[in-house]
């Protein structure tokens, strides 16, 4: 387990709960006593921790290397039903961008998502998440195919952002992020976002564009990530902290704004710590919103995503 800078008081609590647990098995000394002592101030450790994150600390925890990646979450939802497609019909298949059929209990979906890697290879084959103007043309495609056959569609979000490359830009990437936005208002199927890991600027509403958006708890969701927003507003990445509780960025504070229409909780120290609790709530929640979507006409559910989107940024002074 690899631990933040803010848990580093759980490992150390963790190691000598360790070391009192290897005392008792290897000696006749009865430490029982002192094992439950620091299991309490463990479990009190954690729970103060966690209870009183700031939205940086929730921003590190959202790109945790043994956070569950979206592919994670299609193989324990769909129980091996998956079906990936590939291919943007155009130029070619983006690997940042996984999509296909699954089945989630009885019910068909076609789910889209960024797909991170979990090591140095597979970092640089995912192309870290961040998606080329094919990979959004590709999603396009999927959800236009679940829109012909009456599919309702998922979208998983996990990226730091489209690629800024100069080569993205000449084929498209800001038309392509434009494009999605613009079909998806419009999609006569179903669709439901969870934001899983990072959802920064255009490179998540690519493919946010949802009748119920929901965040996992130790997500964030942003028009830029706290690290550009410091490097812009300060010339520094120093004061990234800072920039994090300006932007308003986390589940909370998106919820609070109504930009968001749930919150998933997570595990007490995150969707790592605990992969199948994440993995159910996850599920209960997507089958919930269908539930409530499902019985909707094509001209109803347009108009109240329509009119979801157009309600956002209204205030009274």
């Amino acid at each position: 387990m690899e631990y933040l800078d803010f848990e580093l008081p759980i490992k150390e609590l963790e190691d000598q709960l360790d070391k009192c647990t290897l005392i008792g098995q290897e000696s006749d000394v009865d430490v029982s006593n002192t094992c439950k002592q620091i299991e309490k101030k463990l479990e009190e450790t954690k729970k103060s921790i966690y209870k009183n994150l700031s939205a940086w600390q929730r921003v590190q925890l959202s790109r945790h290397p043994s956070r569950p990646y979206t592919m994670d979450y299609i193989k324990a939802l769909s129980d091996g039903t998956f079906l990936e497609l590939f291919g943007d019909r155009s130029f070619k298949d983006d690997k940042a961008m996984v999509g296909g059929l699954a089945k989630i209990g009885d019910q068909s979906f076609m789910i889209v998502g960024q797909q991170k890697g979990f090591n140095t290879k597979t970092r640089q084959y995912r192309n870290f998440g961040m998606a080329n103007p094919e990979g959004y043309r590709k999603a396009l495609r999927l959800m236009r195919m679940a829109e012909k056959f009456g599919i309702p569609v998922i979208t998983l979000v996990d990226t730091p952002g489209a690629y800024p490359g100069l080569e993205a830009e000449e084929r498209g990437q800001g038309e392509a992020i434009a494009r999605n936005i613009f079909e998806m208002v419009r999609l006569k199927t179903p669709v439901i976002t969870v934001i899983v890991g990072e959802g920064a600027s255009g490179g998540a509403l690519g493919i946010g564009v949802g009748d119920k958006v929901f965040m996992l708890e130790n997500t964030w969701y942003s028009v830029i990530s706290p690290e550009s927003c410091s490097s812009i507003l300060w010339r520094s990445w120093e004061f990234k902290e800072q920039a994090a509780e300006a932007l308003k960025l986390t589940s909370f504070d998106m919820k609070k704004q109504k930009l968001i229409d749930d919150i998933i909780p997570e595990p007490l120290g995150g969707a790592h710590y605990d992969r199948e609790t994440t993995f159910e709530s996850v599920k209960k929640f997507i089958l919930k919103a269908h539930k409530e979507l499902k019985d909707l006409s094509t001209e109803e559910l347009i108009e109240k995503r329509m009119d979801k989107y157009s309600k956002m940024g209204e205030f009274k002074e």
